[in-house]
């Protein structure tokens, strides 16, 4: 096994879909511009309430990835 430095960004991804949604728009428009994405982790999720109910979700993300060597 060798040995890897990752890195962490922050991301907030949005969908009037639902939470997964919002997770994997996020990871899809980052998976365009950074390479070699390992993981994520959740820190914060939020919603838009119209007329009592869950119009839109915004989740916030921590993506880890592979510095290139």
């Amino acid at each position: 096994m060798s040995n890897h430095v990752y890195k962490k960004i922050e991301l907030t991804g949005s969908s009037s879909d639902g939470f997964d949604a919002a997770v994997a728009n996020a990871l899809r428009r980052a998976h365009r511009t950074i390479r070699d994405m390992r993981w994520f982790e959740v820190v914060d999720t939020r919603g838009h309430i119209e007329n009592g109910e869950v119009a839109h979700w915004q989740v916030t993300i921590k993506v880890g990835f592979t510095l290139e060597e």
